[in-house]
């Protein structure tokens, strides 16, 4: 017998622990010289008061007390926090600076392969004035990752308030409205793009600013195109917040100079906890980001205590000593140089799709001549671009755990992934489309299954996908993975129809199957991981490239 700790926790042995204790100590010295005195929440909640203060997603760490009151691990140290000071601290003790390190447990299923239990340093501050609290602990995380000698770190903001001014303006229904927030929330800019097009009911320049806001990324410049776009779809000048975002670029104007700033609004997500901005900091050599926070006064409000401004950041110790090293020390650079550019990292996917891929690579400006002599190299270096030969499968897990910048696949591995990755360019080529078929000789057999038995059983390589179909239809499934000749399913009686993908058809008639429902379309998409896009100009430039290409390609 193995005596084996839970899925997703750990034990740490001396070594790491004293690395932990060292990186823990320099952020603590900080956040106290800034003022923040330490405070502690219980590890187990009240599941219902801290719904009270945003929405929760469903965890995996709840349990029933004596008297049948629902509790949760906490999940982060936010809400627990703002429990304490909409419960706890008075008017006359405002405004509040807090800090905090401790455990948290949650379940990212995204994050398949990471830690359950992680731990985060982090401070709040409740009842300053909303620009200058934005500042301070702006301010504060900066100096953090500065005195743990972060290799090239950098903080990139977003908010929410312009988009949701934007909706509020032009958005036809409230269906339109929250698909659009949805599809930010996932990062899912292509989607996005299609939603826009098909809704006639938007003027042209509403569509063309709700398509642009998610993709602006650059320095203080930015809140002017802002502006413009928000101004030209007629969101009302006290509304935009952009005002707001030009008293934090000048109140920031050293950092943004010395380009550890940046804004990107396709940052812009979590819109029932945060209420402005939103910031995450990144740092060289790490896919995730080691710290985000923002603004979130709504939370107060929900809780009881409306009219209160709260800001406040949590940085990940497990991600600081991803970026520090075991021993918790940076080593990776000299303090105060920057890290060399190194190559961008693609992951091109075999197969298919190999060919296009590479065209729409050479078309886009990039070096291809080795790619086109590729034999058994799974590495390939041209110029300032290394490619990673995958598996159109394996491309999103490549991106998503740092082990490429960004790639190219179909759109169905994305959605099968489920990982946190930016959605930037249909490539139009690769088409393709999942279909629900059945045997000709069973038609109405599935109906009928369905009456009885209140589900349909479905034979697919592709289970998230086939989940998101049939729930969009309301209709119970049972899924039965395969993985290939999903054909048989139906034919022999496991399941009464199947959801694959299919180009021409031939496949499904030469099995006497008959298409029944179309789930979606889909072709090659790029897509990036989050740090690499927000941190490095070269994904994006490339990004603005390959969609030139593929609107080229359109159109001939």
């Amino acid at each position: 017998m193995i005596a084996r700790t839970p899925r997703g926790f750990r034990d740490i042995l001396p070594r790491e622990a004293l690395a932990r204790e060292r990186i823990t100590a320099v952020v603590r010295e900080r956040f106290s010289a800034a003022g923040y005195l330490p405070v502690e929440t219980p590890l187990l909640e009240d599941r219902s008061v801290l719904e009270r203060g945003a929405r929760i997603k469903d965890s995996a760490f709840q349990l029933f007390d004596s008297d049948g009151t629902l509790l949760m691990l906490r999940p982060d140290l936010t809400l627990p926090v703002a429990r304490l000071v909409a419960g706890r601290v008075g008017a006359d003790r405002l405004p509040a600076r807090f800090r905090y390190e401790a455990p948290v447990v949650r379940e990212e299923p995204s994050l398949r392969g990471q830690p359950r239990q992680f731990t985060q340093l982090g401070v709040e501050l409740v009842g300053e004035d909303g620009a200058a609290a934005e500042v301070e602990v702006v301010r504060l995380l900066g100096d953090a990752l500065a005195a743990l000698e972060v290799p090239d770190w950098r903080i990139v903001f977003g908010s929410v308030t312009p988009l949701k001014a934007l909706l509020d303006a032009c958005a036809p229904t409230p269906a339109f409205r929250e698909r659009v927030l949805s599809l930010v929330h996932d990062s899912d800019l292509v989607t996005l793009n299609e939603a826009i097009a098909s809704e006639p009911a938007l003027a042209p320049e509403q569509a063309r600013a709700l398509r642009e806001v998610p993709r602006l990324c650059g320095g203080a410049e930015v809140i002017d195109r802002l502006d413009v776009l928000l101004a030209e779809a007629g969101v009302p000048a006290g509304e935009r917040g952009t005002d707001e975002l030009a008293e934090l670029a000048r109140a920031l104007e050293d950092l943004f100079r010395a380009g550890r700033l940046s804004f990107d609004f396709s940052i812009i997500n979590s819109f029932d906890y945060y209420t402005g901005i939103i910031f995450k900091g990144y740092a060289e050599g790490i896919a995730a980001s080691l710290a985000s926070g923002g603004r979130y006064d709504a939370v107060l409000a929900n809780l009881g205590r409306p009219g209160l401004a709260a800001c406040g950041f949590a940085l990940s110790l497990e991600r600081l000593q991803e970026v520090l090293g075991e021993p918790g020390e940076s080593g990776v650079v000299t303090p105060g140089v920057r890290v060399a550019a190194r190559p961008i990292r693609i992951a091109v996917p075999k197969g298919s799709l190999f060919k296009p891929c590479v065209a729409a690579l050479e078309a886009a400006g990039l070096p291809t001549a080795e790619l086109r002599d590729l034999g058994r190299k799974l590495i390939v270096r041209d110029g300032d671009v290394e490619y990673v030969i995958v598996r159109a499968q394996d491309a999103p897990a490549f991106v998503g755990h740092g082990g490429a910048d960004c790639g190219i696949c179909g759109r169905d591995s994305l959605v099968e992934a489920d990982l946190d990755l930016l959605q930037l360019v249909d490539l139009g080529f690769g088409g393709c489309r999942f279909v629900v078929a059945e045997p000709r000789d069973k038609a109405g057999e599935a109906e009928s299954n369905y009456e009885w038995r209140g589900t349909v059983r479905v034979a697919t390589k592709y289970p998230r996908i086939t989940q998101q179909y049939y729930d969009s239809i309301g209709q119970q499934v049972d899924i039965v993975t395969l993985h290939g000749n999903i054909e048989l399913g139906p034919i022999v009686g496991m399941a009464d129809r199947i959801v694959d993908i299919t180009a021409t058809g031939t496949t499904l008639a030469e099995n006497d199957l008959v298409i029944v429902d179309e789930v979606l379309p889909c072709t090659a998409r790029f897509f990036a991981g989050p740090a690499a896009y927000r941190c490095d100009r070269r994904i994006r430039d490339l990004a603005r490239r390959l969609a030139e290409v593929s609107h080229e390609g359109g159109r001939q």
